[in-house]
């Protein structure tokens, strides 16, 4: 198994013992409360990511759909020039 970069060699009994120390330390109820708002964080990343995905497309297609079109419209016009000869 790979090392992670601050963990070193860690097993299941030394995460057990993290988990009991974080739940005296924080208590039963806090958790819940912490673990929903880390996913509404990540909830959060992951829309934006997908926002700054979706703007990126809508530019490309911008500025990529003439290249497309141009790239169409000289092979179509090389194929009936061709068909010509």
């Amino acid at each position: 198994m790979e090392k992670l970069l601050f963990l070193g060699n860690i097993g299941a009994g030394e995460i057990l013992v993290i988990a009991l120390v974080i739940l005296l330390f924080f208590g039963g109820r806090k958790i819940p409360e912490l673990m929903k708002g880390l996913g509404k964080g990540v909830k959060s990343f992951k829309d934006g990511m997908n926002e700054v995905e979706k703007e990126l497309d809508v530019d490309s297609s911008k500025s990529g759909g003439a290249s497309v079109q141009n790239t169409s419209e000289s092979s179509s016009t090389k194929s009936d020039t061709s068909a010509r000869q």
